[in-house]
């Protein structure tokens, strides 16, 4: 076997990923992406009452909370169509709004910023120059000279002692950095201010849902009573006190997302326009929409639409069934598992089976045998065709549809730029597609408060829908499919219930659309295709590598779990 870069794990996400890059005269000729771990969370909620499985599956990942959990409510509610009340869709889409933008906003400071910005680069920067960078970009508050001198002490602090801590181990002075140092430590200071942010924003999840991570759902609609009482704090209710904490909490989003988030992406962009011409991927974009204006059964109403775009043509737009058994597909040709009709058959998610298979080589290993199977992520296709999920699929759809905010982001954004609309295709467009679509929900979160205040001055205060709570009524045997946008792309699980106990259970999920491996016709995935033609300046420091998988923004704990051989729990921990 010839050798390979090889990156793992890919650092600065959750979970656990392995790239590997075969190599041609310093450019990727093929990359091969490989989640490490098992998934199997699929066997546990078999045999179980189909009203609990949203405990279960929520804890598919802490990164994305809340997203899993509204996608089993879902399924269970679309098997047995049971309709939730219009205050409960109002809540779910806050929640699910709030989450793109604290999830968002984390990924860029947090998770992917880094690639582009140089954080030692920055004790080089004019505090007094940096101000008047911020002031030219933005209308953000923080930019005096005082505030960057005070952060850049800090940072200079930690490089003398020695204790980078969660900054350790970076690129520091790559070449590829092109900010200036004025712009690295803005982008710094940012990074910073964003941490005690998404410390803020995350309370709207425990105001509706009672904690975060993994706020309390229920099927049915919404477990959080709403109280009329005034001037009084109303025990656990939702009442005025935590409604008007909501607003603020909307508000601070708002100017953060448009006084910070999106000026900084532009203004990094700026220097990286040659990355608007790298990293495209499979070509093919999907969405499953969201947002629901007139009820989860109604996707004409969804602020995000549904549907799949083909080889880059936004004047044709596919329709997405995700009840058809000839759509959406998983295979495990290149995956750890086993079906029972063959290696080479595609299931559809009712019919999915969850079969471990490991026949790869024993830890530790230099490289996968790529040539047979080398991932713990199957391989979802839709018709056959691999698709790219996520914000940019989403931003495509949204400005294919004609919607008037999505088109006005997008078009001022390249003008600024000076770019077509082809950039949007590749890694640097990923990133700001991620951008602008947190500007688009963050401006939408005002009108679904809007709303649920004004259901609840008119006394309108349901929020769970209580028939069809006994299993005696349901029918004997039902299936369903919980459709959602999740911050990394479209998820969705699929649920068969007999004799009211879940018999199947699948859940496909966003990462493992863009990171699963090839399939039986070798049709490489979107991590695998995007990395194909980059150049690294050098093998030992692969942040090419990184700045093209960091911008799917992957999250493999949703992809990949632990189990020990037998299926039996690994750890017990119990708490007084």
């Amino acid at each position: 076997m010839s050798a390979r870069v090889v990156v793992d794990p890919i650092t600065r996400i959750e979970g656990h990923l392995r790239i590997e890059a075969q190599m041609n005269g310093g450019i990727i000729e093929q990359a091969y992406s490989s989640g490490t771990s098992v998934r199997g969370l699929e066997t546990i909620v078999q045999g179980r009452d189909p009203r609990e499985v949203w405990a279960f599956v929520q804890r598919i990942c802490g990164v994305c909370t809340l997203v899993h959990g509204i996608a089993g409510v879902r399924a269970v509610e679309d098997a047995l169509d049971y309709k939730i009340p219009p205050n409960a869709e109002l809540i779910r889409n806050l929640m699910i709004g709030s989450q793109y933008v604290h999830d968002h906003v984390m990924h860029f400071y947090h998770l992917h910023a880094l690639d582009w910005v140089d954080l030692l680069g920055s004790l080089q920067a004019d505090p007094k120059k940096t101000s008047e960078l911020a002031q030219s970009i933005g209308t953000y508050a923080k930019t005096s000279p005082g505030y960057f001198a005070d952060v850049q002490k800090r940072l200079k602090g930690f490089v003398e002692a020695g204790q980078l801590g969660i900054f350790a181990n970076g690129y520091w002075g790559h070449p590829a950095y092109k900010l200036p140092p004025e712009a690295n430590l803005m982008a710094v200071a940012h990074y910073l201010d964003a941490l005690a942010w998404q410390r803020n924003v995350a309370e709207l999840h425990a105001i509706f849902g009672g904690k975060n991570p993994h706020p309390n759902l229920c099927v049915g609609g919404m477990p959080c009573a709403i109280s009329l009482e005034s001037g009084k704090q109303a025990g656990t209710a939702l009442d005025v006190v935590g409604l008007e904490r909501v607003r603020n909490i909307i508000e601070q989003m708002h100017d953060f997302v448009h006084q910070v988030y999106v000026p900084d992406t532009i203004a990094i962009a700026s220097f990286y326009k040659d990355w608007f011409q790298k990293g495209e991927g499979v070509g093919n974009f999907m969405t499953y929409g969201d947002f629901p204006a007139k009820g989860y059964g109604d996707p004409e109403s969804y602020l995000i639409p549904t549907g799949v775009i083909l080889n880059r043509d936004l004047s044709h737009i596919e329709p997405v069934d995700l009840d058809a058994e000839a759509e959406i597909q998983e295979f495990v040709a290149h995956a750890w598992y086993d079906y029972k009709a063959g290696k080479d058959a595609g299931l559809h998610p009712y019919q999915g089976e969850t079969t471990f298979a490991y026949t790869g080589p024993e830890p530790p290993y230099q490289q996968l045998d790529v040539e047979n199977q080398y991932s713990w992520l199957k391989t979802p296709r839709w018709k056959g065709k691999p698709m790219e999920v996520g914000p940019l699929a989403r931003m495509l759809m949204l400005y294919a549809n004609g919607n008037e905010q999505a088109k006005t982001l997008v078009d001022s954004t390249l003008q600024q730029l000076d770019l077509p609309i082809e950039a949007l295709y590749s890694t640097m467009g990923r990133t700001a597609a991620r951008t602008l679509e947190t500007a688009l929900i963050v401006d939408e979160l005002q009108g679904w408060y809007d709303n649920l205040v004004a259901n609840i001055k008119s006394g309108d205060v349901k929020t769970f829908n209580e028939t069809l709570w006994d299993p005696e009524t349901w029918p004997k045997k039902a299936q369903g499919v919980g459709r959602m946008e999740a911050p990394r792309g479209a998820l969705g699980h699929w649920i068969v219930i007999e004799d009211g106990k879940v018999a199947n259970y699948q859940a496909v999920v966003p990462s493992t659309w863009n990171a699963g491996p090839r399939d039986a016709q070798e049709q490489e995935g979107p991590y695998e295709a995007a990395l194909a033609g980059h150049a690294l300046h050098d093998p030992q420091q692969p942040i090419e590598i990184l700045r093209t998988v960091h911008s799917f923004d992957p999250c493999i704990a949703c992809a990949v779990h632990i189990s020990d051989p037998d299926g039996e729990e690994v750890l017990n921990v119990q708490v007084q």
